[in-house]
């Protein structure tokens, strides 16, 4: 059934007083008044039916300021969890957090996405069930490996995901757990998660996920820009100066992928004899103990990757550009896109620039699932 205008409306107060209180930026009726600019009456009416579905709770008095004292807000610990997963080639890391967004845990378990999406999503429900045991379930997010089609929930044009294209995933798991389920593409959820627990619903912010591949995604005042087709922030086929006729997927060449990524970083390696060089992991541990070859390669995908982005600080002005995947453990290669960024950038883009790795590290993807789908919460009606 279509929301109504006043029922989205809210729903969005509804959101961001459980995360104001999750992130004890507001701890009372009063302070949550005073940041959201909501009537008193309206804010009491939100949280009363917050606290009515279990979700907040109240924990004593606090501090008087010339009148009586208010009562102290909080997220419920028993108030239910909500679900993640992210889906890779050959594993799922799948989490469980509470209503405040917090991780509470984590697994990982081995999947196939040659398989297709019925048998992938059979071993993801159950551990969802595993986790979910003996609590109130509210909502799912999951992170799949491609273009996503946000209303329908299914993935688009993936590569080595046969039987995926068009299967309806937010669907099919609603069926089974009865709860929303959001799903987005793993960058876009990365640059979600690191953004929330950093900036939270102010700002503007870059994600680049820099591992075997690169993936980015852009958030305007704590939400996904998408763009027209869901393609806003991707610099992955940016072509890069210099970079060569080097073939890329997407079927252009010089494409950044081709010269910045840990895959792009293997190949150069090996190219150059060294047989021993097998993944991402082998190149930047080499860089670590001062290999020449590994170091200077480790700098100049920095600096191809700086390239790409300076371009998108100069037009978006974000107010931070956070690293995040195996790439982003390595200083020197942050040094570099850095360097490069401050470098081609005009002085007032980068005058209060954060470019820095990301805090939620490997968790990014599932902080971000997690944030979608409380976005997505069903919350209580006054």
């Amino acid at each position: 059934m279509p929301r109504t205008a006043d029922r989205s409306a809210e729903d969005l107060h509804s959101r961001r007083i459980l995360d104001l209180v999750a992130r004890g930026e507001a701890r009372s009726r009063s302070e949550l008044a005073a940041r959201l600019g909501i009537a008193a009456s309206t804010i009491g009416l939100r949280v009363q039916a917050l606290l009515d579905a279990g979700m907040l709770e109240e924990a004593g008095d606090g501090v008087s300021r010339g009148g009586r004292r208010p009562r102290v807000l909080r997220v419920a610990e028993e108030g239910g969890i909500v679900l993640s997963a992210d889906l890779g080639g050959g594993h799922a890391r799948i989490g469980r957090h509470g209503l405040d967004g917090h991780l509470q845990e984590v697994r990982t378990t081995r999947i196939d996405l040659t398989d297709g999406p019925q048998a992938t999503l059979a071993t993801v429900a159950a551990v969802f069930r595993q986790l979910a045991d003996g609590s109130t379930l509210r909502a799912i997010g999951v992170s799949l490996p491609g273009p996503v089609d946000i209303e329908s929930g299914s993935v688009e044009q993936p590569s080595r995901m046969p039987g995926w294209p068009g299967f309806r995933v937010g669907e099919h798991l609603r069926e089974a757990f009865g709860v929303p389920v959001a799903v987005d593409n793993d960058a876009n959820l990365a640059a979600l998660g690191e953004h929330r627990l950093q900036l939270g619903y102010t700002q503007h912010s870059i994600t680049v996920k820099a591992g075997t591949a690169i993936g980015s995604g852009v958030i305007v005042e704590g939400h996904v820009h998408r763009g027209a087709t869901g393609a806003a922030g991707d610099i992955t086929h940016t072509r890069i100066d210099g970079s060569g006729d080097i073939p890329c997927s997407c079927g252009n060449t010089g494409c950044l992928e081709t010269v910045a990524s840990g895959a792009s970083l293997v190949r150069q390696m090996r190219e150059r004899g060294r047989t021993e060089v097998a993944t991402t992991a082998d190149v930047l541990a080499l860089a670590r103990d001062s290999d020449p070859e590994a170091t200077m390669l480790v700098r100049t995908a920095g600096t191809h990757l700086g390239q790409a982005l300076s371009g998108v600080v100069n037009f978006f002005n974000p107010n931070a550009v956070f690293l995040t995947g195996s790439m982003s453990a390595s200083e020197p290669f942050i040094a570099a896109v850095r360097s490069r960024v401050y470098e081609a950038c005009h002085p007032l883009a980068t005058q209060r620039l954060r470019i820095e790795a990301a805090a939620t590290g490997a968790d990014a993807i599932l902080h971000g699932a997690a944030r979608l789908a409380l976005d997505d919460l069903e919350l209580p009606v006054t």
